[in-house]
């Protein structure tokens, strides 16, 4: 999350003030920017509470909107800037669903849309001062993830019958061997929605963690240039990876949707 560069700088000078007195050794806190906490008011975070995740979730909602609803409700042939990129973020995902997916996977693209365009705001808008990243929390990426998992299990089976339990069986796999490559398939099919989500959350997790510790030492003279060079290093990483992860996802989903649609190819 980017509230790094003002909250750690705040922790470097509490901590070097520490130090200077002779106290204890630095202490910096970067995963306290993960923390959820009320919108309004104190005291535990509930299943119905408003939260900062909560609020950073409906911008991101709200973004996508602006863009794609209200960018584009004026289209010219000479795009706007809007417009441009409402129609590149369109075509580049109903590419990569007709790619993966083939014809018939289409259908499914306004789901798939939704998923990028979701990610991919969440993910940028994170790296703004006094932003929190949604995606940055196991909570929202495994709901996102058992989504994915559970329309593609649910479409397999109405789309093929028991016959998508061909997926695990390797028919092409010597006799003797099938068994026990159909029980690593199934292990693995089940594994899907933890490495989906683990992957998205812990890669958002650790740049905005790396972010916070190295803004923290910005504090400090001695170390101080090194430190706002890494973090200018790092941001642009961020920025990179922001985009990366949300491809990621975004692909993964459409080879799942692929082994649902055709099991046995």
């Amino acid at each position: 999350m980017a509230t790094e560069a003002a909250e750690g700088a705040a922790h470097g000078a509490e901590a070097a003030g520490h130090a200077a007195e002779g106290g204890s050794a630095l202490a910096f806190h970067p995963m306290d920017q993960f923390m959820v906490k009320p919108l309004f008011g104190h005291g535990d975070v509930g299943m119905f509470t408003i939260t900062n995740a909560t609020l950073w979730m409906v911008v991101a909602i709200l973004a996508i909107i602006g863009l794609m609803v209200l960018g584009t409700s004026r289209r010219a042939v000479i795009p706007s800037r809007s417009q441009s990129i409402a129609e590149l973020a369109y075509g580049f995902v109903y590419k990569m669903v007709e790619d993966v997916t083939g014809k018939d996977g289409l259908k499914y693209f306004p789901y798939i849309m939704t998923l990028f365009l979701f990610i991919v705001f969440a993910n940028f808008l994170g790296l703004l001062p006094m932003a929190f990243t949604p995606t940055a929390h196991f909570s929202v990426t495994v709901v996102l993830a058992l989504a994915v998992f559970l329309t593609v299990t649910i479409l397999g089976f109405v789309k093929n019958g028991v016959s998508f339990l061909g997926l695990f069986w390797v028919s092409s796999a010597p006799l003797a061997l099938r068994p026990v490559l159909a029980l690593i398939e199934l292990i693995s099919y089940f594994v899907r929605p933890v490495s989906h989500s683990i992957r998205l959350a812990g890669n958002m997790m650790a740049g905005h963690a790396v972010i916070k510790v190295f803004a923290g030492f910005a504090a400090i003279a001695a170390v101080s240039p090194i430190s706002i060079l890494a973090i200018t290093a790092m941001y642009g990483l961020e920025i990179l990876v922001a985009f990366i992860q949300a491809y990621v996802f975004t692909i993964l989903t459409c080879v799942y949707l692929k082994d649902a649609l055709h099991p046995h190819h």
